[in-house]
């Protein structure tokens, strides 16, 4: 048998030059597309309905995960095998895995999130770390959320670190972006959602609020700035303002880490009749 050959063999192809220019924010904009990197993340959105539309994958890529190149070619996405050069141009990271996905942007409209009422949400205010944002949103994926809001002046959902750090959640549950936070606020409270922000110097203690047995219901928590956390007009639109407890000698938590603590001791509450869903159910 003849050795495979990678196909696109030149960085300059065309086809490798639009992929590559999807790495900036203005070419994502136009284009509508982003990129998907590594084998969790484009088996994600090859079973996201209309959202992987090319593949780019290493001749030894392509064999390790045979699977994840059947699931694409499946859902119609043009699947190129290349060179590690060409991967490696391509890819954001220092040590590409050999898989490289082009997707359609999949974001949804605020006013749909709203009209699913949802019991769990995210708002990411200000938070402009691509890699808190990405982390964010998989802490909420991964405590049962139903959504998660990026408000207009919070960090590029399709920045290729907010991609690669929500591992795949991404693909997982709606997410609105560009919505002014006061909007943002308003429309869950219009929609019975308890709005909590989540601040070190809160009035109120999360595990008070547990003990009040007052998380029982729908709640949207609002996440800050990772420097300087909620500004006072921000703060003054929630229904609480809640500290996580630092029993030990700890300054802080960061922003991913209050985030986790915090959804899950939503989700714990309202589950509460049932017990807590364990992340490693299927």
């Amino acid at each position: 048998m003849p050795p495979v050959v990678p196909e696109l063999i030149s960085p300059r192809s065309p086809r490798v030059s639009a992929a590559r220019r999807l790495a900036k924010r203005n070419f994502r904009g136009k284009e509508r597309l982003f990129l998907a990197e590594g084998p969790q993340a484009v088996r994600e959105a090859a079973r996201h309905k209309d959202t992987l539309v090319e593949l780019f994958a290493t001749v030894e890529a392509a064999d390790r995960y045979a699977d994840i190149i059947g699931e694409a070619r499946a859902v119609g996405a043009r699947v190129h095998l290349a060179s590690d050069d060409v991967i490696a141009d391509i890819s954001t990271t220092v040590t590409p895995q050999g898989l490289v996905g082009i997707c359609r942007f999949l974001d949804t409209p605020f006013e749909e999130i709203l009209a699913a009422r949802p019991q769990l949400v995210a708002v990411l205010a200000n938070v402009r770390d691509p890699g808190n944002a990405g982390t964010v949103l998989r802490c909420a994926d991964a405590a049962g959320a139903e959504a998660v809001v990026l408000t207009d002046a919070s960090v590029d959902l399709y920045n290729p670190k907010t991609v690669r750090a929500s591992v795949g959640s991404l693909f997982h549950l709606p997410v609105a972006v560009g919505v002014p936070v006061e909007e943002a606020v308003e429309g869950f409270k219009q929609a019975g959602v308890r709005i909590l922000a989540a601040d070190g110097a809160g009035s109120d203690d999360l595990d008070d609020e547990l003990d009040r047995g007052t998380m029982g219901g729908p709640t949207a928590w609002v996440f800050g700035n990772e420097a300087w956390g909620l500004p006072e007009e921000t703060r003054a639109l929630a229904d609480a303002v809640v500290r996580v407890p630092i029993h030990g000698k700890a300054e802080s938590l960061n922003l991913a880490t209050a985030a986790a603590v915090c959804l899950y001791a939503s989700a714990r509450a309202q589950r509460a009749s049932g017990g807590c869903r364990s992340v490693t159910e299927s």
